[in-house]
């Protein structure tokens, strides 16, 4: 099995690392956390949310508090499995070089 087999495509660019990264260490962000963190722009990050949401690495959680619209992002179990195994492989090709 190569060194690369599970680093996953979808995990390839820093936003989609980082929402992932800071949905593995907290239960939800909401979308203005995750802006902030990764100072993304509203469209960039969107795109990125749609990607991990269609891969079903991520779920959503839509709500009104109060009259203003808030959105939530939940890794899912498949998200944290896909992940783990990404961040695992990037280990160990770290270790064999």
């Amino acid at each position: 099995m190569g060194l690369i087999n599970n680093i996953n495509k979808a995990f390839d660019h820093r936003i989609r690392l980082g929402i992932m990264s800071i949905l593995m260490v907290n239960e939800y962000a909401e979308f203005t956390t995750l802006k902030e963190l990764l100072e993304a722009t509203d469209g960039n990050l969107a795109s990125h949310l749609k990607a991990l949401e269609k891969a079903e690495y991520i779920s959503v959680q839509k709500q009104f508090v109060g009259r203003k619209p808030n959105t939530k992002y939940i890794i899912t179990d498949l998200g944290k499995l896909e992940f783990k195994k990404h961040i695992d492989a990037l280990e160990k090709l770290i270790k064999r070089t």
